[in-house]
């Protein structure tokens, strides 16, 4: 009886968080969808900026021009979401969590949102800029440089995504150290590869010229040596806890 009523409660919580989730999903789209052509003008501005006159996005798809924004505008609504999706997921899961766990969880949920928030405004005010700038002057003599707005979108997300998740590197170190995956004398160790990882980086995803390498892979660097800082931190605790133990 006793676990059947567990259960119930576990299956209610988890139903109302969803559905809250949902909710506030469903609304932000509504709200957004207003502005889905505004939405998707602003995302395109960067490449828009660089073609030449007289050229501009096309639509090879009949129904492009109106899917694509919605598609923009929905991606855009999970995108603002995510802080109280990651709350909904907070008050779910934390009442079955130590108090020591509860205060390491939260705050590295909290900055992993931040830190990915922060890689996609980095992919759209430095990446694009010189990624676009290179490739529009790149074009062959005789082709005419004419993106489908849909593979725009694509390649957009993609490059929004890969950076949002670089950024996290430092999270994703603090993780290895604190479940003892990869001890912080380790990484350490492995500074000069990460160095040498950041430019090679900074060279295959910016022009080929070294201030643009330079200015990519300098963050990205500096990333990880974020995370070698805060993981002295968890070290220092992690040694205070054993003693005690």
């Amino acid at each position: 009886m006793n676990e059947n009523t567990s259960l119930l409660r576990f299956l209610t919580e988890l139903r109302k968080r969803l559905l809250f989730s949902l909710i506030t999903l469903a609304l932000c789209f509504a709200a957004l969808s207003f502005f889905a052509n505004d939405l998707y003008t602003g995302l395109a501005l960067p490449l828009l900026k660089r073609l030449p006159e007289g050229h501009g996005i096309i639509a090879t798809n009949l129904t492009a021009p109106f899917f694509v924004p919605f598609e923009l505008t929905f991606v855009a609504s999970l995108f603002l979401c995510v802080p109280f999706f990651i709350y909904q997921l907070w008050m779910f899961v934390a009442p079955a969590l130590y108090r020591h766990e509860r205060l390491m969880i939260w705050p590295l949920l909290l900055v992993s949102t931040v830190l990915f928030y922060a890689g996609v405004l980095f992919a759209y005010f430095i990446v694009f800029p010189l990624m676009l700038g290179f490739l529009t002057q790149s074009v062959p003599q005789g082709v005419l440089m004419s993106p489908d707005m849909s593979s725009y979108l694509d390649f957009s997300l993609k490059l929004f995504f890969i950076f949002g998740m670089m950024f996290n590197v430092p999270v994703v170190m603090l993780v290895l150290i604190t479940f003892g995956i990869v001890e912080r004398e380790t990484l350490v160790k492995w500074r000069p590869y990460a160095i040498v990882m950041a430019f090679v980086l900074g060279m295959l995803l910016s022009p080929p010229d070294v201030l643009s390498q330079t200015i990519l892979a300098i963050p990205l660097w500096f990333l990880f040596e974020i995370g070698l800082v805060l993981s002295r931190f968890v070290a220092v605790q992690k040694r205070l806890q054993q003693t005690k133990d």
